[in-house]
């Protein structure tokens, strides 16, 4: 089973590393995004989500959606 957050991305398991931070990143609230003090938390969330995807492509799980 994959993390929550990842399957709201809605991402195939064939995209890109890059195509993945880039859906993470419009994941998030604005205000999350230009919050300094948040940074580390947005990093562990980017890496959660890269993390996610790399364990659905080693599963080959079919797309969501």
């Amino acid at each position: 089973m994959t993390d929550p957050a990842y399957q709201r991305l809605g991402l195939s398991p064939t995209a890109s590393p890059q195509t993945v931070l880039r859906a993470a990143v419009r994941a998030l609230h604005p205000d999350t995004r230009a919050v300094r003090s948040f940074r580390t938390a947005r990093k562990r969330f980017y890496r959660q989500m890269l993390c996610a995807h790399a364990a659905r492509q080693a599963a080959g799980d079919p797309p969501s959606g």
